[in-house]
């Protein structure tokens, strides 16, 4: 998962695109980058590393002109190495940056059309920088020095028939403007805003409507599945539908876990859509472990706190904060490697002793992925003197591969996968174990939006939105998984030719 913003205004926007990043560091904190045009020429900078310690007071003086663009990033197909790091730039047509969240599934279709056909080099293992080149070489067949809205939109609409998979992107074409465009299915997220200020009207798109709001944007809408947004460099806004037949299919794991609680995705709130998770899942509780004795409510912060209160409220619990939170480690869940996920849990958490001594407690947490970390929360309450350790999920049994740009490719290491219930329960250590069923999950989620339909569930129900993944691909996504490159060193990383982190 990765977040996106970017931003055509009157005024220099290095601040904002920054700003905008920060509040986005939930979607990855593997790597950062901001791309900006002055002059006809892009200013750049990314390195690996959380928003505040890529961006210096240096790099941001450097970073001028009023259209730019921004994205965080974590691992999902590739390395986790600087040559990752996005936005990406190609030279030719024009000059063109891009940044991208998601995933797409016919990458290595792509990357030998790229070679044979288009004539393209591809730098990294990155499907970012695939979607560059093919968006790039869409744009040169127009042989136009001077692009018309149209003519972009063109170009995006042959983009959607070439691509298959997820994909929110956001590119700068130098002396155009920026564009912005969201795949067919819907699968990311991807919304813009406006402000109006003494020179104009400033524009921007983001992943969550939470960059709007702390850039003081007004939110306009969601980008639609398959539209693509067109602003000049002063400031004319263009869009239109660049998909055959495009479909809302937004990403269910966003509400789960990814999106911050005030943000609004697709017109469904996130802070909303827990609030009933938890509805649906207490009253599942209730009715399915009557007899069981429950003395307290616990979250495992920070996503499922409102949803736990919720339980709670319907249980008739007391609610207590039992963990105390380190904010200053990362999210465990987009760690790069499952050691450092295993280590990181006990920086991230310890238990307050008196909320779990001699009490039989109900945790709960968004999901439960790999198994790893409700093991050790669930030991962790033992040891601060639980005497019963029961555990909820707000989410179904996480049973497959994700393929749309979320970090678990591989059946293997996903503990539900060919498991049932009860040797799950043994294996995570609870006393007792309940999930949210699929079907009161999408119903939650799509209380405040009824018009949307259907999901992408793939990890909970193996239906794949896009209709192109078999086992072979699984099979093989899992190998790209456990290549070698995907363990390159920082120190390796630096030796590939690498000329996107130039003047860092």
């Amino acid at each position: 998962m990765c977040g996106i913003v970017g931003i055509v205004g009157t005024s220099p926007v290095s601040q904002a695109l920054y700003d905008g990043l920060t509040v986005i560091q939930h979607r990855g904190q593997d790597a950062a980058g901001i791309v900006t045009i002055s002059d006809n020429k892009f200013r750049m900078r990314k390195a690996n590393g959380l928003v505040k310690d890529v961006f210096h007071t240096r790099h941001m003086l450097r970073l001028q002109g009023n259209i730019g663009i921004g994205h965080v990033r974590y691992p999902t197909a590739g390395t986790s190495s600087s040559s990752e790091a996005q936005p990406f730039f190609a030279n030719s047509p024009y000059g063109i940056s891009l940044a991208h969240n998601g995933n797409l599934t016919n990458a290595e279709e792509l990357s030998d059309w790229l070679h044979q056909e288009a004539r393209r080099h591809i730098n990294t293992t990155s499907d970012s920088e695939l979607l560059l080149n093919i968006f790039a070489h869409e744009l040169q067949q127009l042989e136009s020095i001077e692009l018309s809205a149209k003519e972009i939109f063109d170009a995006v609409a042959n983009v959607h028939k070439r691509a298959r998979g997820a994909y929110a992107t956001v590119s700068l074409i130098v002396g155009h403007g920026m564009v912005a465009f969201r795949d067919p299915h819907g699968i990311r997220p991807l919304v813009f805003g406006k402000r109006e200020t003494q020179s104009g009207t400033e524009y921007m798109v983001a992943s969550e409507s939470v960059a709007l709001d702390a850039c003081d944007f007004e939110f306009i809408r969601d980008v639609a599945p398959g539209e693509a947004i067109f602003i000049t460099e002063d400031g004319q806004l263009y869009s239109q539908q660049c998909a055959e037949h495009p479909t809302y299919n937004p990403c269910i794991f966003e509400f789960v876990y990814f999106a911050r609680p005030d943000s609004t995705i697709d017109k469904m709130s996130v802070y909303g859509s827990r609030v009933e998770m938890g509805t649906y899942l207490g009253n599942k509780i209730s009715k399915e472990w009557d007899d069981v004795e429950i003395d307290v409510v616990i979250p495992i912060p920070e996503t499922s706190c409102d949803i736990a209160l919720q339980i709670a409220k319907i249980l008739d619990k007391p609610y207590r904060q039992g963990f105390v939170k380190n904010r200053y480690v990362g999210r465990t869940f987009i760690m790069p490697g499952q050691a450092e996920r295993k280590k990181s849990v006990k920086r991230k958490l310890n238990a307050i002793g008196e909320e779990f001594r001699g009490k039989n407690v109900l945790l709960v947490d968004d999901s439960i992925v790999r198994g790893t970390t409700s093991e050790q929360i669930i030991e962790m309450a033992r040891g601060a003197g639980a005497k019963k350790v029961y555990f909820a999920s707000a989410a179904p049994e996480v049973k497959f591969p994700n393929v749309y740009g979320i970090d678990m490719p591989s059946a293997n290491e996903l503990v539900a996968h060919g498991r049932e219930l009860e040797d799950i329960c043994e294996l995570i250590g609870a006393d007792k174990l309940i999930y949210q069923d699929l079907d009161d999950l999408v119903s939650a989620v799509r209380t405040a939006n009824p018009e949307i339909s259907t999901f992408e569930t793939s990890v909970f129900s193996g239906s794949y939105i896009t209709n192109d993944i078999d086992n072979s691909y699984l099979a093989q996504l899992d190998a790209l998984r456990n290549n070698e490159t995907k363990e390159l060193t920082d120190k390796e990383a630096d030796s590939i030719i690498d000329l996107h982190n130039e003047g860092a």
